[in-house]
């Protein structure tokens, strides 16, 4: 039996009453921090200027609603904003095992999909845990490390999957129309890595044309269209062999309806790449433990996995970032603020912060360097060690293998809840817990409501 075959029918048989009852659970507060993140990034101005552009060529079509934005647009004009938004401040979830952020791509495509067909809350969940558990596992079948290093974005190409996931199964599609919308939506698959050579602010898009692609694979599949079975490991034209030295294709279907990925999730605490966390914690308890003033700070080692070090290291915007998104994967940028503010969250990353000489200063003290023993322990452990040496003579060493929201480091559900409300406060003041309440309990909603 093809792995295409074991996730469809996984898909179709998935039912919320004969699973574990903490999944559910788990599912809401990942929709909750997933819509949180979006909620947060409503009023920025290039989301704004995306939607505009978007409305005008999405057709007369006022079905869904565009989260945060007081409109409606079309479903599918619908599902790439909200996509969009998830990704856009850096705050969405990550699978670490397979290097996917699944909410920003799993939630907006079966929200907004369910919304569109009158679902239920119970149906919605069903559908994003489908959408959860494919996509993670596509994801760790590229083999996290070569498929990263080839310059594949994981979001983007396992995100597809996701996608067409969740709406399968809340297109009610059988076991062989399930098949072909997974097939299509591995056709689809995309998203590279070179936006971080010049600082191009691009990257949301991934996640943004994953869920619209991928559910597009599954309405064709409702259609009649058919997809490959065997897009996985087809010997002319596989997607695994394609884009990975080092694919797993068993996988895709290793404990599938035993062990729930979606229980493995990371909440980000810091508006930025998750490739940066360690070294932001290890920088805020060397300034805490010790009392470290930046003056005092002669030079910053950073030792990390040899994808951290690429991602948020060595790249020009890392050195020397000039944008909010060069600075976002700037390991140097985010431990010289830690060290300075005593904090890293969404202030930092403002354009006027950006340059500030005492920023400026600080991290170009600071180096990155790629360490085996960190690489050897990818994607299990995304972690790193950070050497201080100060002017006064002394040498302070912090090891953090685990970030703070990890699994094995995680964030408290009130942690996550309070994440999402000071979030949603931004946009509505007055109706923040009113509408985090909500999401919490959606699994009691008759129809899905409108954000």
């Amino acid at each position: 039996m093809s792995e295409l075959r074991k996730l469809a029918k996984f898909i179709n048989h998935l039912d919320l009453d004969n699973i574990p009852k903490t999944v559910p659970g788990a599912a809401k507060l990942c929709i909750l921090d997933s819509i949180g993140a979006a909620l947060g990034a409503a009023n920025n101005e290039l989301i704004k200027n995306i939607a505009n552009t978007y409305y005008y060529i999405g057709g007369e079509s006022q079905a869904v609603t565009c989260w945060g934005q007081n409109r409606k647009a079309g479903l599918l004009t619908g599902i790439f904003l909200n996509a969009m938004m998830g990704h856009l401040l850096e705050l969405d979830d990550v699978h670490t095992n397979s290097k996917t952020h699944i909410g920003t791509v799993v939630v907006p495509a079966a929200w907004t999909l369910a919304e569109y067909l009158g679902c239920s809350g119970k149906e919605l969940l069903e559908a994003v845990i489908c959408g959860y558990e494919t996509m993670s596992r596509i994801g760790m079948g590229f083999g996290v490390s070569s498929h990263r290093n080839k310059g594949w974005h994981v979001t983007a190409t396992a995100g597809t999957f996701g996608a067409a996931a969740a709406a399968a199964k809340l297109l009610k599609l059988d076991e062989e129309k399930t098949i072909s919308a997974l097939g299509m939506a591995g056709t689809q698959s995309f998203g590279l890595w070179a936006f971080l050579a010049d600082g191009a602010n691009c990257k949301i898009l991934h996640p943004a044309r994953a869920a619209v692609s991928g559910t597009e694979a599954a309405l064709l599949a409702k259609s009649g269209l058919t997809g490959p079975e065997h897009i996985l490991d087809a010997k002319d034209g596989g997607l695994f062999p394609a884009t990975s030295e080092e694919y797993d294709l068993s996988m895709v279907s290793k404990d599938l309806g035993k062990k729930y990925e979606l229980m493995y999730m990371d909440n980000k605490p810091y508006p930025c790449c998750r490739s940066t966390h360690c070294a932001i914690d290890a920088a805020l308890a060397i300034k805490k433990e010790y009392e470290v003033d930046k003056d005092n700070i002669e030079s910053i080692e950073v030792a990390t996995y040899l994808v951290g070090y690429k991602q948020c290291g060595v790249s020009e915007g890392s050195i020397n970032p000039k944008e909010p998104i060069d600075a976002k994967f700037s390991s140097p940028f985010t431990v010289a603020c830690a060290f300075i503010f005593g904090e890293v969250t969404l202030n930092e990353f403002k354009q006027d912060n950006i340059g500030k000489p005492e920023v400026k200063d600080l991290l170009s003290r600071v180096k990155v360097v790629p360490e085996d023993k960190y690489t050897g322990q990818y994607p299990g452990h995304w972690g790193c060690g950070l050497r201080v040496k100060c002017k006064d003579g002394r040498v302070l060493i912090k090891e953090v293998i685990d970030a703070s929201g990890s699994v094995n480091n995680p964030l408290t559900n009130e942690q996550v809840k309070s994440k999402a409300i000071a979030l949603i406060r931004d946009l509505y003041p007055e109706d923040a817990c009113r509408i985090t309440d909500e999401i919490l309990a959606i699994d009691k909603a008759e129809k899905i409501p409108s954000l």
